[in-house]
């Protein structure tokens, strides 16, 4: 079965291609270590090879033997709308890549759900009128994880997904949305993204989750990418480690890959070098 590119080009060389279909993935990391990079290129790459193939193969190169683009990119947003989810795409690779990638974006915003039980004023997060699907329009009082369930059952299958963030549900924890609620929202994701074939990437902030929040997210992905800092000398340097990983991790452990350098550049997110055990 074909693999889903993560829009990496070394990583999905390593991995042979990128990742099975069926998996849901969580970028955890320290705040600046790479995690959110990781998600614009991966958004913006799987769009590129959808709309502009010539700019694609200049930044990413030819796809592996048995990869495939899902045929829809779609982001989800707690927070942040279209144009702003642009700039930030801007601010992390070349300015053509961005431009020529955010048609081939789908964009959710779920800031009406999201901020509406909040004292956030309304023209805060109002969209008027916007380009952004905006699922929680009008004055109807949603259910946030209920409308997030929603749009991915609609629009999960057989594509990419990415929920942008995490970190933001937890962080609203409340009467009317639990810890246990998100946990179980989480979990049964896991087993949906099982059966339709695509692949979903939720971001997180490991600094703002406890042990057992941090250990109950991973449990409920199908593979983890833990992105830190580490210093060496007088220099600092963003690593990265998959976790379990089905269908991934074996292949890593026979050529004895235990860790990535990476860095970002033009092109996004990268791999700059492969640490294997010596």
């Amino acid at each position: 079965m074909a693999s889903f590119p993560f829009g990496i080009a070394r990583l999905d060389s390593i991995l042979g291609g990128g990742a099975p279909p069926g998996n849901v993935v969580l970028l955890a990391g320290e705040s600046g270590a790479g995690a959110r990079e990781f998600l614009y290129t991966s958004v913006a790459m799987n769009a590129l090879a959808n709309v502009d193939e010539e700019l694609f193969d200049l930044y990413y190169g030819e796809l592996a033997d048995d990869a495939r683009v899902p045929p829809e990119i779609h982001y989800v947003s707690f927070t942040a709308d279209r144009d702003s989810i642009g700039r930030e795409l801007e601010y992390t690779m070349a300015d053509e890549i961005a431009e020529a990638a955010v048609p081939g974006i789908e964009f959710a915003d779920l800031s009406v759900p999201y901020f509406q039980l909040s004292p956030i004023p309304r023209d805060w997060y109002r969209n008027e009128p916007s380009e952004i699907r905006d699922l929680g329009a009008g004055d109807r009082r949603g259910d946030l994880l209920s409308e997030l369930g929603e749009y991915l059952t609609e629009h999960a299958a057989g594509n990419l997904v990415v929920i942008d963030s995490i970190t933001d549900l937890v962080s609203a924890v409340s009467d009317e949305m639990t810890w246990n609620d998100i946990a179980m929202v989480m979990k049964g994701l896991k087993k949906a993204a099982y059966h339709w074939g695509g692949l979903i990437l939720l971001l997180v902030n490991e600094d703002t989750l406890s042990e057992t929040e941090r250990g109950t997210l991973m449990d409920a992905a199908g593979g983890t990418f833990r992105f830190s800092w580490e210093t060496g000398g007088s220099k600092r340097a963003r690593t990265m480690v998959i976790r379990e990983f089905r269908g991934v991790l074996s292949r890593l452990e026979e050529e004895n890959i235990v860790r990535f350098e990476t860095e970002i550049h033009d092109g996004g997110f990268d791999i700059s070098d492969v640490r294997k055990i010596r």
